[in-house]
C-alpha cells in the first residue's frame, strides 16, 4: 500500500520590522487571548500561536484593560466602556474607570485595596479584614469578618 506524501512546508513568512519610528500597539488574540504586539498601521493581526485574525481597533481609539473577576483572564476593551463580557467565561465584568476607583490600606494587614468609589467598606482578599470607608467613616469601625 502506497504511502501518502506530506507536502513540502510553506516557507516561514518573512519578519517585517515595526515602523521606522519603532511605535507598536497590543492587543489581545481573538482566538487564545495572547497578547499580541503590532506596528503602528496595521489593520489586523495574525496570532503566531492560534493562527487568529484579530482586527485592529480604529486610529485613536484608547483601549482598557481588565482581569476577568471569573477565569482571570486579561481582557481589553475600549475605553468608556461601563461593563465587558468575557468571551472565554461569559461574565460580565463591571469596568471601571480611574475616577471611579478609590484606595485604602486594609486595618489588618496594610495591604492595598481597591474599591469602587461611594462603597462604605471593602474587604481584604489576602486576611478577610472588613475596612469602612467612604464619608460616613469618620471614626473607622472596622470588623473582622472569617466568611
Amino acid at each position: 500500500m502506497p504511502v501518502p506524501l506530506a507536502p513540502y512546508p510553506t516557507p516561514p513568512v518573512p519578519f517585517t520590522p515595526p515602523a521606522a519610528n519603532g511605535a507598536q500597539s497590543q492587543l489581545v488574540c481573538s482566538g487564545c487571548r495572547n497578547l499580541l504586539l503590532y506596528p503602528a498601521g496595521a489593520t489586523s493581526v495574525c496570532c503566531a500561536v492560534c493562527n487568529a485574525v484579530t482586527a485592529v481597533p480604529p486610529p485613536g481609539t484608547e483601549m482598557a484593560q481588565l482581569v476577568c473577576a471569573g477565569c482571570h483572564t486579561l481582557l481589553m476593551y475600549i475605553r468608556g466602556a461601563t461593563s465587558v463580557q468575557c468571551s472565554c467565561c461569559h461574565t460580565v465584568n463591571l469596568a471601571l474607570e480611574a475616577n471611579q476607583v478609590a484606595h485604602v490600606n486594609c486595618g489588618n494587614c496594610r495591604m492595598l485595596l481597591m474599591y469602587q468609589y461611594g462603597a462604605r467598606s471593602v474587604k481584604c482578599a489576602v486576611c478577610n479584614f472588613v475596612t469602612s470607608v467612604g464619608a460616613s467613616a469618620s471614626i473607622p469601625e472596622q470588623k473582622f469578618n472569617n466568611s
